[in-house]
Formats: C-alpha cells, sequence, structure tokens
C-alpha cells in the first residue's frame, strides 16, 4: 500500500524518527541534495572525489594490512613477506596499498594544481586551500612513516636520511634526531613509533583535517572555470540561477570518473604494481641492513622535488652551512604553498581571463616542478645538480615574484553568466541564459 499522511511507510516512520533526534535530512541537503555546484564543472573538477576514493582505499586496506604485519626491527620484513606469500590475498591487498600511496599524491598535486589553474585559493576559500595544504603535509607525514614499515633497504636508509636533516638544526638538532628515532640509532623504538603514528594517530588527524576541508568548502561554495561566485546571481526562490544540485547531477557524473579510475588503478595493481621501481623500490625488497649502504638512495617519486631542492643548496652563506639552508629551501617550498592567496594579487581568480604573464610563469613551474620530481630520484651528479639549482630557482621565482607580476598583468573581462563548460562534466544551457 503506497505512502500516505494518513499511512506513512515504515521507512518514513524510520526517517522521521532518526530526524527528530539527528538532522539526518537537513545535512543531507546542505551537502548533497541542495548543495548548489556550478553547471559548468569540467575534469579538473573530479580529482578531490578521488581523493576520497583513494583515502577509503588506504583506511582499508590498511586495516587489513596491520592484521598480518608485525612492527619490530626483527620481524617486520619477514611479516610483509608473509602477507605476500601466505596471507590470503595478501599481495593483492598490499599492492593495493603501496599503488594507493602514489595514486593518492597523483590525484592530490592534480587537484592542487587545479585550484592553481583557476584560482580556489583566493577569496572567499583562503581557508579551504590552507586545510588542504594542511591535508598535504599530514599526507606527507603518513607517507614517510608508512614508507619505512616495510623496514627493507630503501627503507631504513631514507630514514636515515630524512631524520637525520633535522641534526642540521642549530642547538637541538641532535637532540630533535634522538627524539625522533626513540634511540641513538633507527631501530626498534624508530619502528614502533613510526607504526603507532602511521597507523592510529596520523589518520585521525587526516581524517578529521578532510571533513574540515569539506565543510569549509560547502559553507562558501565550489568555485568553478570561470571564477564568477553563482550564488551572486540567484532566481526568487533563492537558487543560484547557474547552479545544480550536486545530487543527483554530479555524483551520477562522478560515479562515472570513478569506474574509470578505479579501471586504470586495477591495471596498475596486477599487470605494474612496482612501476619500474618508482611505486616500489627495488632495494626494498631486500631486508635493512645497516651495514651495507645502497647504490643510491633516493625517496619515493613524491617526495622527489622537494628532495631535489635539498640537494641543489651545495654552498654556504655567512654562517649557515650547505645542508642547514638546503632544509630550509625544502621546507620553505611547503610553506610558500601555504602563502598562495596572499601572494596572488590580480582580482580575476580563473586562467581562463588571466594575462599571458601568470600563464607562462604557471606553465614555468609546472615544468620545473616535473622536472625537480625526476632529477630527486636520480643520483647526484654535476649536470643535475645544475638543472635541479635552475628548476629550484623557477620554482621559488614563481611565487616570490607573484605579488609584482600578479598585481600588473592585463586580465581579460568576466563573463556576466558561468560559460558552457567541457561536455564530460559539465550540463548543457541556452546562451540566452548565460547572457541574461
Amino acid at each position: 500500500m503506497a505512502a500516505s499522511p494518513e499511512n506513512p511507510s515504515k521507512n518514513n516512520r524510520v526517517i522521521e524518527w532518526v530526524d527528530a533526534r539527528f538532522p539526518l535530512i537537513e545535512t543531507w541537503n546542505y551537502h548533497m541534495g541542495k548543495y548548489y555546484t556550478p553547471k559548468n564543472f569540467n575534469i579538473w573538477y573530479a580529482f578531490g572525489v578521488l581523493a576520497a576514493v583513494v583515502l577509503v582505499i588506504q583506511l582499508v586496506t590498511g586495516i587489513w594490512l596491520t592484521m598480518s604485519y608485525k612492527p619490530s626491527a626483527e620481524e617486520a620484513f619477514g611479516s610483509v613477506e608473509y602477507i605476500m606469500r601466505d596471507v590470503h590475498w595478501g599481495w593483492l591487498i598490499r599492492y593495493m596499498h603501496s599503488t594507493g600511496a602514489s595514486a593518492f599524491f597523483i590525484v592530490v598535486y592534480l587537484h592542487m594544481f587545479r585550484a592553481m589553474l583557476y584560482g580556489s585559493y583566493k577569496k572567499p576559500r583562503e581557508l579551504i586551500w590552507i586545510i588542504g595544504m594542511l591535508i598535504f603535509l599530514v599526507l606527507m607525514a603518513e607517507a614517510f612513516m608508512g614508507y619505512v614499515l616495510p623496514w627493507g633497504q630503501m627503507s631504513y636508509w631514507g630514514a636515515q636520511v630524512i631524520i637525520g636533516l633535522f641534526g642540521a638544526i642549530p642547538l637541538i638538532g641532535e637532540q630533535l634526531v634522538v627524539w625522533i628515532q626513540g634511540d641513538f640509532m633507527i631501530a626498534d623504538a624508530t619502528l614502533n613509533r613510526f607504526f603507532a603514528l602511521h597507523v592510529v594517530a596520523l589518520p585521525l588527524v587526516l581524517v578529521m583535517l578532510v571533513f574540515l576541508h569539506i565543510v569549509a568548502l560547502h559553507h562558501v561554495g565550489s568555485n568553478n572555470p570561470d571564477g564568477i561566485e553563482i550564488k551572486e546571481k540567484k532566481d526568487k526562490t533563492g537558487k543560484p540561477l547557474d547552479g545544480i544540485p550536486f545530487h543527483p547531477y554530479f555524483t551520477v557524473k562522478d560515479l562515472m570518473i570513478i569506474i574509470g579510475f578505479l579501471f586504470f588503478f586495477a591495471l596498475v595493481v596486477f599487470f605494474a604494481p612496482e612501476m619500474g621501481g618508482l611505486f616500489l623500490e627495488h632495494p626494498n625488497f631486500e631486508p635493512a641492513n645497516p651495514m651495507v649502504t645502497p647504490d643510491h638512495i633516493a625517496p619515493v617519486w613524491y617526495f622527489a622535488p622537494f628532495y631535489a631542492i635539498l640537494r641543489a643548496v651545495t654552498f654556504d652563506i655567512w654562517f649557515l652551512d650547505a645542508k642547514l639552508l638546503g632544509v630550509i629551501a625544502m621546507f620553505g617550498s611547503i610553506i610558500l604553498l601555504f602563502l598562495l592567496p596572499w601572494l596572488d594579487r590580480c582580482p580575476v581568480k580563473s586562467i581562463r581571463y588571466r594575462g599571458n604573464t601568470y600563464k607562462a610563469a604557471l606553465a614555468a613551474f609546472t615544468v620545473a616542478f616535473v622536472m625537480l620530481t625526476f632529477l630527486g630520484t636520480q643520483p647526484s651528479t654535476p649536470l643535475y645538480t645544475l638543472l635541479a639549482q635552475i628548476g629550484m630557482f623557477v620554482y621559488f621565482a614563481f611565487f616570490l615574484l607573484m605579488p609584482w607580476y600578479t598585481a600588473n598583468e592585463k586580465t581579460k573581462p568576466l563573463p556576466k553568466r558561468v560559460t558552457k563548460g567541457s561536455p564530460l562534466l559539465s550540463f548543457p544551457f541556452s546562451s540566452s541564459d548565460r547572457d541574461s
């Protein structure tokens, strides 16, 4: 029998009971059903959803891995081999987790690049960008500690190099290194605390920051490829003229993109989980040996650009030696990302309507970042060091000169309404609607 006001269905009664005690419908409408998003979203706006998908993959596979992993310097490597060889489907779970780490950084880097394309860090979304950068920092810490857990050769010596960087800090460096390690050398205590942080503390912080990121986004509304605020033009009912509900329109299209992403993700997991040593380095299939140093110690590719900046500093300045300057440059390259909303002085958000100066600067920055990523994975040679120094100069120039070249760039006039976007992710609307 159909539901009616006199005879409500059982499901409706359950929802009403829950809604009287928890704002279920209100929350759904605020974040999904009545959350109006710009109708001209394109493919660049899918990477945020994909990042959430990979986060779920990492959390689920990570939980399963902890069931068989032993955080002990004597047993860690053997437990990973046990997972790969004897645990039912253990090899698949391990490869999904290791591939997911690289996939996470791929979609996050592209998500950040989209923000730089369309000015998604500019007013009123500065806080969204700051929270996003905090997510990036926690993600890097999470990835580094997870990288140490297999206790292979590269895990051990990579930890030796990265933790050793803190020793360059004047006065407190040596004590800080011992405090991080939990011992006078990287040993069982280091592995135990890294395991605890990787499995419990950092995932909790990461999930909390993702929640805050989404809440902040839905409070001010999503940006779009035109950089126009859709909340400024509404109809008589208060709905944005250029907006559509996120559900069901973009949930359906996001689902299609997620399926496509998972298809390529599965291809990597089943056919190239090591990706030629980029995702899983060959020395990491050997147990950690403090007595034997690998021929070439290099970080995983997603840390490589910042590691290349570290190595590019080969000179001393006054009382600052090259090692300390390299550490300052490496952390400075990340801190500059936090300042992006205030470094960019252009009144226009989207690159579609910005001047050629910013387009050229962003192109040069992209090339420099890719070049630094490659150089960070390669052995240090005079030529590669020179190229890394050039890449570092372009990287820092992009940010430090931004207040000048963005304040003086020629911009194009903005349209009155959002324009039609990519047919893959946008929704059709007439030119008369757009220009009215």
